[in-house]
């Protein structure tokens, strides 16, 4: 007669074994009934009941932000530097860095260049700005630009000093205006951040923030693209994007991130006229997950079916413009 084992047990290939049975039902016991959604912290809908309940107690405040002597990233106030010293290289270039009055250490030309209208202009800009122009030999100009195509001419370009994020909540404050902050999450192209700087200071924004890693910084390019506009708005640095968006939200401000999948649309955004500071992730990947998490809402913009995608800086530009517009309609 066969013998039956443990009404629990499972079989395996070394035999019956005896499982929890009862034990994982008493566990389970006491637990009482899965929490509503809105009860749920990182649901959406959890999301939506906080930032409404943040948004009950900015509207008590008759709109004034709490104290803001925290810091947001808990670092040093001292604007940041973006590393060493950027070299802009080839006729076209350094004369469209020129023209762009990007801040310059100083204009190198090889001995002997060959004088076109591009060099000319260059010299002519680089004297009446006072840029320090340098004659060097071939060998020396190679190694300045590290072996790129340089034609003869490059131009030296210093380190961008970084603003810190409170400093964009303190000229909002100068200026009495509900902040309008830009952050960017893994936007790797400075064309693309030179254009979102470009838009912020085009729709009354007070700012950018960057992360440290893995996001692109303020380079020559970036400052060409914002035609410029970074010359007059700061961009910040954040050592965490993470942690400097929970800093931000402790100090009165909403976070909202920018995904097509988004549970607000962005004609429906009721914070608009809050303290704001918009993510925009990259065209790849979007938002990071720690980034999604932290932000009280996930706005989409609604775009025809027949495109699949808008570029980030053209997603910021739109969103800043609906921001603008309800803030000047209310």
């Amino acid at each position: 007669m066969a013998k039956h084992g443990h009404p629990s047990a499972r079989k395996s290939k070394k035999g019956p074994t005896v499982g929890s049975g009862g034990q994982g039902r008493q566990k389970l016991e006491g637990r009482g009934p899965t929490p509503k959604a809105e009860d749920r912290s990182w649901h959406p809908a959890g999301k939506r009941k906080a930032a409404k309940e943040r948004l009950e107690a900015a509207k008590t405040r008759g709109g004034k932000r709490p104290n803001t002597s925290s810091s947001t990233s808990g670092g040093p106030r001292s604007a940041k530097k973006s590393g060493d010293t950027e070299v802009v290289s080839g006729r076209n270039s350094v004369l469209e860095a020129l023209r762009a009055r990007i801040p310059a250490v100083s204009l190198t030309m090889a001995v002997r260049i060959e004088m076109d209208d591009r060099v000319k202009e260059a010299l002519a800009l680089a004297t009446k700005r006072g840029i320090p122009i340098l004659e060097v030999t071939r060998p020396e100009i190679d190694r300045l630009t590290g072996d790129s195509v340089h034609q003869g001419i490059a131009l030296s370009v210093p380190p961008y000093e970084y603003a810190h994020p409170d400093d964009l909540l303190e000229a909002a404050a100068k200026r009495n205006e509900p902040a309008l902050i830009i952050a960017l999450d893994g936007i790797t192209d400075p064309r693309n951040l030179g254009a979102i700087i470009r838009s912020t200071a085009a729709f009354g924004g007070h700012g950018v923030i960057v992360p440290q890693r893995r996001s692109v910084g303020v380079t020559a390019s970036a400052w060409k693209t914002s035609a410029g506009a970074a010359a007059r708005t700061p961009v910040a640095m954040a050592a965490n994007l993470t942690q400097t968006l929970k800093a931000l939200k402790q100090q009165g401000v909403f976070v909202l991130g920018l995904d097509g999948d988004g549970d607000v649309s962005l004609p429906g955004l009721e914070l608009a006229e809050q303290p704001i500071v918009i993510v925009v992730g990259s065209e790849g990947k979007g938002l990071s997950r720690l980034v999604a998490e932290t932000c009280d809402a996930i706005v989409s913009i609604p775009i025809s079916e027949a495109t699949e995608s808008l570029n980030a800086g053209i997603a910021a530009s739109v969103t800043l413009y609906e921001v603008a517009r309800r803030r000047a309609s209310a």
